[in-house]
């Protein structure tokens, strides 16, 4: 009996561990890394989840630079502003 108590405590122990890890979220502030290989469709849907206005017309450098400066909303501003210029300018 004492060994099914064991068992149940580690079981809860992993269980709570892989609780702990999903919470560490970055905030909105901190600049957002992805992976070096990241498709232009993963930071496009990383950039709609953080709020990123027009991310559609932003190519993957400008998606990376923007996910870079989250936090530092006149960079984002500018990077987005410039994409936006250049799209209506066909």
């Amino acid at each position: 009996m004492a060994t099914k108590q064991k068992q149940k405590s580690k079981k809860q122990k992993v269980a709570e561990d892989k609780k702990v890890a999903v919470d560490k979220s970055p905030s909105p502030k901190e600049g957002i890394v992805l992976h070096a290989g990241a498709s232009r469709d993963e930071l496009m849907m990383t950039a709609k989840e953080r709020g990123v206005k027009n991310y559609r017309v932003l190519n993957k450098q400008e998606l990376s630079d923007v996910l870079k400066n989250i936090g530092d909303q006149k960079a984002v501003d500018a990077i987005v502003a410039g994409a936006v210029a250049r799209w209506k300018s066909g």
